[in-house]
């Protein structure tokens, strides 16, 4: 019987290919990047045929390192990057370049959108804002712009789906996915028929829905060899990145919650039901986990503020890290710890790429606010952390708002790695926090448990509490915590102070 899983992580800068074996262990990795065009301002484009590359390179790469029989792979599964626009014809050939979720040009769509489906009734039913970010806008961008592709589309898909396609011959995609189009009734389970005829979009165009965990297809023989594995191997449909990550950190029965920190960061909890905000601060995507939803907030720039701390403001902690062969982040936490929780009155917002959740304002900017003639360095590190995580704390809160419980906070993620930072969370998020002990695999790791379960090699979703345990619990400082619950008020009532400056310097 075959013993392996290949997983791939189809990322905005990369494919990572995986291998776990039937006891949930990871066994080797390969990761092929890609790169991402920007034609215009707002623009962000990728070639699906990098991808294609990418899956076949980093698959044969995974197997020769591996020593592991092509023969003896169980199933292929997918994760991949969300919210895009790929336009397929009948032969599952890309009829051009895919439109990513980090592409904002279909602005003119959201407002004509806006104006045949109401804000509350979008958000409502598809449990997202209406916005150009997600796959309908940009779906409708190349209708009113690129008329010729949208007549010639079979198939609008995700990234995933597009390598799906490719090996199987087959046009499904699977509900996280689908969730993040702004056309995907969490409700009912099925594309939304009043979002569709409000804007003419025929439901032909989209693709089969399937769930997770689902065999979509076998590979096909004439493309077996490119890809490295033998011509009749399963497929597994798999999810969307974040759906997958929150698999992969064990977010997986109702109120549990994660904490993903990279560049930016998100919380997401796993729930039976949509969760809605009446300010809609955060925003609710279908689960990998059949029959359950993942509300989620995401903030923009978490390590990306921490990184600019290290790169502007941390010269010297650079120049004498690299003599010392370690990280400048190293030695940047050690003056942190120096520092009492609350830095002395001074506070960072953190928008140094306007925001999403929770203020969902692209004018906002960064700030530190407080500062005397007594602080230090020191005290805007640690300020910068706290005020990430403050903002983190708001999403949080929305959740808690609406009755939902939850007892401790997972993390996973690069950032999520340094002990000052995960009691900093500990503090300010009021509960114990759980380090896991596979941070940045954690997506890939996911979709290796969906395919698992899905042909049968893993039980059930279970075998994620072994395939990543717990490395670490770290639990609140109640003083600390004290502090920062003074602070939170605090911190919101500066964000609103500031809210018209950011539009007045927006305007200049």
């Amino acid at each position: 019987m075959a013993s392996y899983v290949i997983a791939h992580d189809l990322g905005t800068t990369g494919n990572k290919a995986t291998l776990y074996d039937r006891e949930g262990k990871l066994v080797g990795a390969s990761f092929h990047a890609y790169e991402t065009e920007y034609a215009h301002t707002g623009w962000a484009e990728q070639n699906p045929a990098d991808w294609w590359d990418a899956v076949c390179l980093s698959t044969r790469r995974l197997l020769s390192e591996t020593g592991v029989r092509n023969n003896d792979i169980a199933c292929i599964t997918f994760s991949g990057q969300m919210m895009g626009a790929v336009p397929l014809d009948k032969e599952a050939r890309p009829l051009r370049n895919a439109i990513i979720w980090a592409d904002q040009r279909a602005l003119d769509q959201e407002r004509w959108i806006g104006e045949r489906v109401s804000f509350e009734d979008v958000y409502q039913i598809t449990g997202h804002r209406l916005s150009s970010s997600y796959s309908l806008a940009k779906i409708l961008w190349i209708r009113d712009h690129q008329p010729d592709i949208f007549q010639a589309t079979h198939k609008f898909v995700h990234a995933k789906d597009c390598i799906v396609a490719r090996l199987t011959g087959r046009f499904v995609t699977d509900p996280s996915d689908a969730s993040s189009m702004n056309l995907y009734d969490l409700n009912s389970g099925a594309w939304s028929a009043m979002i569709l005829d409000a804007v003419g979009l025929p439901a032909a165009l989209l693709p089969e829905l399937r769930r997770s965990i689902d065999v979509v297809g076998e590979v096909r023989a004439e493309i077996a060899e490119d890809i490295g594995v033998a011509a009749g191997t399963l497929v597994v449909i798999g999810g969307g990145d974040g759906a997958c990550a929150a698999a992969g950190a064990g977010v997986i029965e109702e109120g549990s919650a994660y904490n993903y920190v990279g560049s930016s960061s998100w919380i997401a909890i796993s729930t039976a039901r949509p969760v809605y905000d009446p300010d809609y601060r955060t925003f609710t995507f279908a689960h990998v986990i059949p029959d359950m939803v993942m509300p989620t907030g995401t903030m923009q720039a978490a390590g990306a503020s921490y990184q600019w701390t290290r790169d502007q403001l941390s010269l010297f902690e650079k120049e004498t890290a690299e003599r010392l062969g370690i990280s400048p982040y190293e030695l940047i936490n050690l003056e942190v710890a120096q520092v009492a929780p609350g830095a002395d009155g001074l506070f960072f917002l953190p928008y140094l790429m306007g925001e999403r959740s929770p203020r969902w304002n692209p004018h906002a900017r960064g700030a530190f606010i407080g500062l005397t003639i007594r602080h230090t360095r020191a005290h805007m590190y640690r300020a910068v952390l706290e005020g990430v995580t403050m903002n983190l704390r708001v999403i949080l809160d929305a959740f808690r708002d609406q009755g939902t419980q939850i007892e401790a906070m997972r993390l996973i993620g690069g950032g999520a790695s340094g002990r000052i930072w995960n009691q900093i969370m500990a503090d300010v998020y009021g509960m114990p926090v759980h380090r896991l002990a596979i941070l940045e695999e954690a997506t890939s790791m996911g979709a290796a448990l969906v395919g698992g379960v899905g042909v049968g090699l893993y039980p059930d979703f279970s075998v994620i509490e072994t395939m990543n345990d717990i490395a670490a619990t770290v639990t609140p400082d109640q003083r600390a915590r004290a502090t920062y619950d003074k602070m939170l008020p605090v911190f919101n009532q500066l964000y609103d102070a500031l809210a018209p400056a950011y539009e007045a310097i927006a305007a200049l």
